[in-house]
Order: C-alpha cells, then sequence, then structure tokens
C-alpha cells in the first residue's frame, strides 16, 4: 500500500466511486442475508455525484497507483458531522484503505472544531464495528431499518404539511429541544427540495422530518406527534425509515401498522452526545 494517497474527491470521481460503493454494500449485504441498500449501480453514482458536488459535504478517495479503490463522505452542513458512506473496492479490502479514509475525514473534523461526529453502522458487520469502536467511537443506539406500505392515516389534533423556509427556526429548536443541536443545513436542503414536513399541535410545530427515507432524519416532542408524520407519508424512500429500536412504543407502533424490520442498524458518536429527550428517526448519516 505504499501508493496508497488520499485527496479530495471531485465530481468526476462519482461514476468510479459509485461503482465501488453500490458493489461493496451489494456484496456485505446480500452475504449477511440482507437486501442490498443501494438495489442498483445507478442510484449510488447519483448519491456520490451529489456528494461530491455538494459545497456543504467533505469526501475524500483513495487511489491505490492512482486508481481509485474507495472513498468517504462527511456531512458539514449542520454543527454535528455525519459520516457516510464509506465504500471499498472488494478486491482491495483488509488492507487497512478504510482506517485511512476515516482517519481522514476525522482529521477534517478537528480542524473545523466540530463537536461532535456521528455515523450509523449495519450491525452484522463486525469489521466495521471494530474499526469505529477502536477510533473512538461509542454504540449509542440500536436501530431498525423499517419499511412497508404507507399508512396514510390522519391522526385527530395533529395537522401534518409540507415545510416551508419560515419554519426553519422552529424545527430547529425542537431539535435542539430533543438532541441538544440543530440540523439546519440539512433541514434546509430538503426544504428547498420539497421534501421536508412539519406537524403543527395547538397551534405550534411539534415535529418535523427532512424527508421520511433512508437519508432522511425527524425529530418529535412526542411519539404522537412522529406517529402523526409517519402516518401521512406517501411512502418510505430507499431500504426504509431508522427507527430507534429502544423506542418500544414507537417501534411496536410501526409494526402494528404494517412496517417490517429489513436489517438491524447502529448509530455510533465521537464527541458531543445527549440522550434524546424526545423522539427521532434517524437518517443513515446519523
Amino acid at each position: 500500500m505504499s501508493t496508497l494517497t488520499i485527496r479530495r474527491a471531485k465530481p468526476e470521481d462519482a461514476a468510479v466511486s459509485g461503482k465501488i460503493c453500490y458493489e461493496a454494500f451489494h456484496n456485505i449485504n446480500t452475504e449477511h442475508g440482507f437486501p442490498p441498500d443501494l438495489p442498483s449501480l445507478e442510484p449510488a453514482v447519483g448519491v456520490l455525484t451529489t456528494m461530491f458536488g455538494h459545497p456543504g459535504f467533505y469526501c475524500v478517495v483513495a487511489e491505490d497507483g492512482g486508481r481509485i479503490v474507495g472513498s468517504n463522505c462527511m456531512d458539514e452542513r449542520s454543527p454535528i458531522a455525519g459520516i457516510g458512506p464509506i465504500t471499498i473496492d472488494p478486491g482491495a479490502q483488509n488492507r487497512g484503505i478504510g482506517r485511512k479514509l476515516m482517519q481522514a475525514v476525522l482529521d477534517r473534523a478537528r480542524e473545523r472544531n466540530a463537536p461532535g461526529v456521528r455515523l450509523v453502522q449495519a450491525a452484522f458487520h463486525g469489521r466495521s464495528l471494530s474499526l469505529y469502536t477502536v477510533l473512538g467511537f461509542d454504540a449509542r443506539e440500536p436501530l431498525s431499518v423499517m419499511q412497508g406500505p404507507a399508512i396514510k392515516k390522519k391522526m385527530e389534533g395533529w395537522a401534518v404539511r409540507p415545510a416551508t423556509a419560515a419554519d426553519l427556526d422552529a424545527c430547529n429548536r425542537v431539535c435542539v429541544q430533543v438532541h441538544g443541536h440543530d440540523r439546519g443545513g440539512d433541514l434546509a436542503d430538503s426544504i428547498a427540495q420539497g421534501t421536508a414536513a412539519v406537524v403543527e399541535r395547538h397551534g405550534r410545530i411539534t415535529a418535523y422530518c427532512s424527508s421520511l427515507a433512508f437519508f432522511g432524519h425527524a425529530v418529535a416532542e412526542s411519539n404522537p406527534d412522529l406517529q402523526a408524520l409517519i402516518a401521512a407519508a406517501e411512502g418510505f424512500g430507499g431500504p426504509g425509515i431508522l427507527v430507534p429500536t429502544r423506542n418500544a412504543e414507537l417501534f411496536r407502533w410501526c409494526l402494528a401498522n404494517g412496517l417490517r424490520v429489513v436489517e438491524p442498524m447502529t448509530l455510533m458518536t465521537l464527541g458531543l452526545y445527549n440522550e434524546p429527550a424526545g423522539a427521532y428517526l434517524a437518517s443513515i448519516l446519523y
């Protein structure tokens, strides 16, 4: 690995990196009997094209002899940084590339004085769990990726509507109340894209989601507030929503309304972490 170098990713790297991303997730998931997180090559390339070209993401690639063999991304849009996806060419794994890619983004987080860094790890993947733990991450929350038919129920007393830019401050207050920090950068992008929604109860916002999808997150003052969001959704994007398994009331409600567990995951954190004081759904980044 003497020829291995880590450099900043460029948009034109997305095609090669996306192919590696798709193959890596396909191999590890199917090896353990789970469906791939990315169903085909096209969405994998699309995700990395977006991240590599977005000023709010810090993305790097690993090159061995001038050939790209892996990539990693870090979401810097909000105070807490979120890592992922990190993927290595299946033919180049177990050679220390993942550690170097992780170290590159952690060095960046330290340079920017990020109060915390988080990621979501596939619970069946023992190698990544071990690597992240050695790098200083703590396992905080078991998550269940859940998917199923849209519930399409309206809960009396809870009004769900699309989020607007004028809602950003109120949504950030909910997030700070629950987590101790906001995810305003992520949410602002989602509002602009038209995927975000809010819940209003007693004339004020009590919950929001950037989207009800694998890459989306949601925060709510209570489980009923979050259930109103989920019940109103037209569907759940990608593999599904990431439900904290310890929230037995919410988890049981999802099961009773037709959602099923796709795969188990683990939220891991480095630095600032507060036990949530409310209900939430994680995104695949955190």
